[in-house]
């Protein structure tokens, strides 16, 4: 439940972003969320050195880094994709740590799900972006690493701590990176308009994804993120008015079946930590 409501959340902020994208560019959507999503995970967590070993503490950094590599790789293929068709190009990243991962029953999800994905591209058709293609896939390489490293952050850092390192880190690289090209575009409407997708990519999402893998294996996790693409071309559907044809809504079904299975099988032994108890403020 807490990886289902991470992905809605995803898709409902991706949706709104795109029309921020339009003003002030995919760079500068990604941007802003980011930047405010670390001023409040700042806030709310306040971290202290104390809460942390070198070892998580880097770990945090790294978790950040990749955090603002997969936010403006993947808001750069929204731009170019539908947002099903990106959403399914990204879950690649979580297949193929699935893949590595998984043993024994998990393995057939993982192989369910990636017909589903075939069908959800279409990769015969000719009609897709390459460019947007390439950065998805790019997403998808980060999107591997930020699932390992928020197991390793969430496993190693009590409560939710790690995100008050990772997210401010975000930040501040995608401020250094992409920033700088979007001051002069940026209008008070767009500023809080960017607080508001900030609640909802990344600060909701990935908060409850470190949760939730304190609970799933990485493999289990991987693949019960086939769920994203169809909750993508639900979304792109309801909101932004992307009519699927019928091998994608073939392929939904593929994914969703996937994630059901990975979800019945994918338990952790050590599903409970002590971390687990305690509350933004601890």
């Amino acid at each position: 439940m807490l990886a289902l409501a991470s992905m809605t959340s995803v898709q409902l902020g991706l949706a709104a972003a795109v029309g921020i994208s339009a003003q002030i560019g995919a760079d500068g959507a990604a941007w802003i969320r980011l930047a405010w999503a670390g001023v409040l995970m700042a806030v709310i967590v306040r971290p202290r050195p104390s809460h942390f070993t070198r070892r998580a503490f880097l770990a945090c950094v790294a978790l950040g880094c990749v955090t603002a590599a997969v936010t403006v790789l993947f808001m750069q293929a929204v731009t170019r994709l539908p947002l099903g068709t990106a959403s399914a190009l990204e879950f690649l990243g979580p297949l193929s740590v699935a893949v590595l991962r998984g043993r024994g029953r998990t393995l057939r999800w993982p192989g369910v799900a990636a017909v589903g994905v075939v069908l959800l591209t279409e990769p015969w058709s000719g009609g897709t972006d390459p460019v947007g293609v390439a950065y998805a896939l790019a997403a998808a390489c980060c999107w591997a690493a930020y699932i390992l490293l928020t197991q390793r952050v969430g496993d190693e850092v009590s409560g939710v701590r790690g995100l008050g390192v990772s997210m401010p880190v975000a930040g501040v690289v995608a401020t250094l990176v992409v920033g700088p090209g979007t001051f002069d575009d940026l209008t008070w409407p767009l500023v809080v308009a960017g607080l508001g997708i900030a609640v909802l990519l990344p600060l909701v999402p990935f908060t409850l994804e470190m949760l939730a893998l304190r609970r799933l294996t990485t493999a289990a996790f991987g693949t019960l993120m086939s769920l994203e693409p169809a909750i993508a071309l639900l979304v792109g559907l309801v909101v932004l008015g992307q009519v699927p044809d019928l091998l994608p809504v073939v392929g939904l079904v593929l994914v969703v079946a996937a994630g059901i299975g990975a979800e019945r099988t994918g338990g952790r032994d050590d599903a409970a930590t002590p971390g687990d108890r305690e509350d933004l403020t601890s």
